[in-house]
C-alpha cells in the first residue's frame, strides 16, 4: 500500500507533506506525492518539480528514499489527486486545509471536498499552522 500526499508549495502543502512523512515513517509504507497545480504570480500555473518536492521532504526532516512524485500541471486538483490515489491503491491520502478565520474554522474548498467524498481510502486532512 502507499500513502498519497496532495502537495503544492504552500503552508497547507507543507502541513500535509509533514503529516504524510510522519505517517509513512510509522507504517513503513512508501510515500507518493501528488504535486498538483498551483498559481505562480506572473507565470500562470505549474506543479512543483520532483527536485522541489524532495527538497521539501528533506527540509521537513524526512528521508527521500522511497519517495515518488507525480505531477499534475494541467488537471483539476481534486481529480488529479483522486486518480493518483486510485492508480496507486493508496491506503491513505493526506491533504492540507486552510484556516478560514483565526477562531479555528476550516475552509473545506471544492478540491478538498471532492477528495474527501471521492477517495476509496481514509483521508487525513491537516490544518496549516499559519493564522490569518
Amino acid at each position: 500500500m502507499t500513502i498519497v500526499v496532495g502537495y503544492a508549495p504552500s503552508t497547507q502543502g507543507r502541513a500535509a507533506l509533514g503529516a504524510g512523512i510522519r505517517y509513512a515513517a510509522r507504517t513503513g509504507e512508501p510515500l507518493l506525492v501528488a504535486a498538483h497545480q498551483h498559481a505562480v504570480p506572473g507565470t500562470g500555473t505549474t506543479a512543483a518539480t520532483e527536485e522541489e518536492v524532495l527538497a521539501a521532504v528533506e527540509d521537513l526532516g524526512g528521508s527521500t528514499e522511497g519517495v515518488t512524485v507525480q505531477r499534475g500541471e494541467d488537471r483539476e486538483i481534486g481529480e488529479f489527486v483522486l486518480s493518483v490515489v486510485e492508480e496507486s491503491s493508496a491506503s491513505l491520502v493526506v491533504i492540507g486545509l486552510r484556516r478560514k478565520a483565526p477562531i479555528g474554522k476550516l475552509n473545506l474548498g471544492a478540491s478538498a471536498r471532492k477528495i474527501v467524498l471521492g477517495a476509496p481510502c481514509p483521508v487525513l486532512a491537516v490544518k496549516d499552522d499559519r493564522l490569518h
